[in-house]
């Protein structure tokens, strides 16, 4: 790899001829398995963006000009020609470089990122910010198709093309987002003709207008002396050229030379929005990932060789396993029960649930604010949704749930995968905000499960309640609690003792069960006993219990995988003092008012102090103060 390893900083790449950058190219894709397979990561998409990469380096001036890569994950070449080629064996490892864009990290990165269509608007942003500071220098905008299906960005490009500033947008199109594209504009975008195709559409075009009375020919005529204005009318320059955007392409975006005559031209001659828009193979140059990009979107670590996962199969299920074979089963006995998602279909385990019921399953692409409008739709006329997605997406429609949803009470389940701390993803991607956003939301029950078979109840549960619903659910592996069929219900509010101790009380939800029964084990072997209640629901919480055992024990932990502003902890003590329970000791376990970075979960519930060696330490301090 001799021509990467030379290159430490944007400048050392900027001497290389244009001669050279194939070569560059396969090296970087080795690299990029390499680690990939080594730490897991972003794979497919950074593979299939190498070229393009390569071409905007190549042509502009980076960081003078800004450079915005839309969700980020494929942006792993450009991670090594900036610099990081050192540091990116430490790629999503903790401490190490962040697998997104991120503004701290490299000053070639233009914008942080992690969710989807946000490009647009923010290159918007920065043109009209380097207008009005009288800089000339260039935004470039990089955004895939699947993108393409959420709102935002169009609004970006309604506002980009009314102002008129300079801004490069380029449409990476693999006809792929995580899952395959779906929806009426995919299919557009997606749109590719061979010569003898186009010449017949023009022949049938040609004689239709020829067939006009008395005007048919001379708008045949003027029609014919352009053959872009033809390609773009039935090609999708039509769609953004509406929105004043001069469009070009679609090009083939791992042809190098194109791409850098394109882009040389575009930055030399355009001073209003461009959209080039280029055509990329997702997986490119590793025959695994092309054969199988959703798979390899985003994967653990795994044989280059084969391309097949390290380890053996794991005999406890996740629990998105969990929840996608329970929808399954409660599919075949509840016919108005539907599935929602925003193009995570694999991702929130409901290709089973999709397979069976394939009329019951909409995916409506990267679009969650109309996935939960589209549900409250759905519930007004008697059927059922459960709306499956990433906790930290469903945060893009919180306005949604407020006002489409809650304000009626509709009778739609929210079931949000990944809460919780979730990973290497970082900070973008964890999920711990979603009890405060829901709880304070009239109408909203929220609840979370200790186990893999409390959420096969609490499932039931929601597809039962008539009224909104959430259930929140962890990233990987349960506890290997088998689940007991047949699947009970539970009573909505109510929380369970899982144990008794006459020295402090430990409140917990979700995951947090499982660290304060971990930490109670502790405490045993020191003398000290802890009642720990699972709390089940974060609302409505079970009143009668918990101010029974608060005002008998006084001293009480509360646990969760939360933020605490807002979160669980902080809905407990308005019950105390709400109703008068002043005399109490009270400590709350959860995250502080910061953003999580990125490593292995086990370990940044240690470091951000919410596991049982936590709860324990706070158990301690409690029991002395007596």
């Amino acid at each position: 790899m001799a021509l990467l390893n030379r290159i430490h900083a944007p400048e050392d790449f900027n001497r290389l001829t244009r001669d050279q950058l194939p070569d560059l190219a396969r090296q970087i894709r080795q690299r990029i398995i390499q680690v990939v397979s080594e730490n897991g990561g972003h794979l497919a998409s950074s593979l299939g963006a190498v070229e393009l990469t390569l071409a905007i380096h190549y042509v502009f001036d980076l960081p003078k000009d800004t450079l915005i890569w839309d969700v980020g994950h494929q942006a792993y070449a450009h991670k090594l020609i900036t610099g990081r080629n050192w540091q990116f064996d430490t790629l999503r490892q903790y401490k190490g470089i962040s697998g997104f864009s991120k503004i701290k990290e490299n000053p070639c990165d233009g914008f942080t990122v992690g969710h989807s269509s946000t490009s647009i608007s923010a290159g918007l942003g920065i043109s009209c910010a380097k207008y009005l500071n009288r800089d000339d220098s260039h935004v470039i905008s990089v955004i895939g198709d699947g993108s393409m299906t959420a709102g935002l960005a169009y609004e970006g490009m309604n506002q980009a093309g009314d102002l008129k500033r300079k801004l490069i947008v380029i449409l990476n199109d693999n006809d792929m987002s995580i899952s395959r594209n779906v929806g009426a504009l995919s299919s557009y975008l997606s749109r590719t003709f061979s010569a003898k195709y186009l010449q017949t559409l023009r022949n049938q075009f040609g004689a239709f207008l020829k067939s006009l009375p008395k005007i048919g020919e001379d708008i045949y005529q003027i029609a014919k002396r352009s053959e872009e204005s033809f390609k773009t009318f039935v090609t999708p320059g039509m769609l953004f050229e509406a929105f004043n955007f001069d469009y070009f392409g679609p090009i083939n975006g791992h042809n190098l030379d194109h791409l850098i005559d394109i882009l040389d031209n575009i930055k030399n001659t355009a001073d209003s929005p461009v959209l080039l828009h280029v055509t990329t193979v997702k997986g490119k140059g590793y025959a695994p990932a092309e054969k199988n990009p959703v798979y390899f979107h985003g994967v653990g670590s795994f044989a280059v060789d084969t391309g097949k996962a390290n380890g053996s199969a794991a005999k406890v299920p996740t629990y998105t396993q969990v929840f996608g074979d329970q929808m399954v089963k409660l599919g075949d006995t509840h016919p108005e029960l539907v599935a929602v998602t925003a193009a995570m279909p694999e991702g929130t385990g409901l290709m089973d649930f999709c397979n069976r019921f394939p009329d019951r399953f909409f995916d409506v692409g990267i679009a969650e604010q109309h996935a939960v409008t589209f549900s409250a739709g759905l519930a007004v006329k008697g059927i059922r949704p459960v709306v499956t997605i990433y906790s930290t997406f469903l945060q893009r429609a919180y306005d949604q749930i407020l006002h489409d949803v809650c304000i009626d009470a509709h009778p739609v389940v929210f079931a949000l995968d990944r809460g919780g701390i979730v990973g290497e993803d970082g900070p973008t991607h964890h999920g711990l905000f979603d009890f405060a956003y829901l709880r304070p939301m009239p109408n909203m029950t929220v609840m979370a499960p200790m186990d893999e078979n409390e959420l096969a109840r609490m499932l039931t549960t929601a597809v039962q309640h008539d009224g909104p619903i959430a259930l929140r659910y962890p990233r990987g592996r349960g506890t290997g609690v088998p689940v007991a069929e047949p699947v009970k219900p539970l009573e909505i509010g109510k929380a369970k003792v899982l144990c008794d101790g006459d020295d402090l009380l430990i409140i917990a939800i979700g995951t947090g069960v499982q660290q304060a029964l971990k930490a109670r084990e502790i405490l045993a072997t020191e003398g000290i006993f802890a009642t720990v209640i699972n709390a089940r629901f974060v609302k409505p919480l079970d009143q009668t219990l918990l101010l029974a055992k608060a005002a008998g024990l006084k001293r009480i932990i509360t646990v969760e995988e939360h933020v605490l502003a807002g979160g669980f902890g902080s809905a407990v003590l308005e019950l105390f003092m709400d109703h008068g329970l002043t005399d109490l000791h009270v400590k709350r376990i959860g995250i502080d008012d910061c953003f999580v970075e990125h490593g292995p979960q086990a370990v940044l519930k240690k470091e951000y102090q919410i596991d049982a060696n936590a709860v324990a330490a706070a158990a301690r301090e409690l029991h002395g103060s007596r």
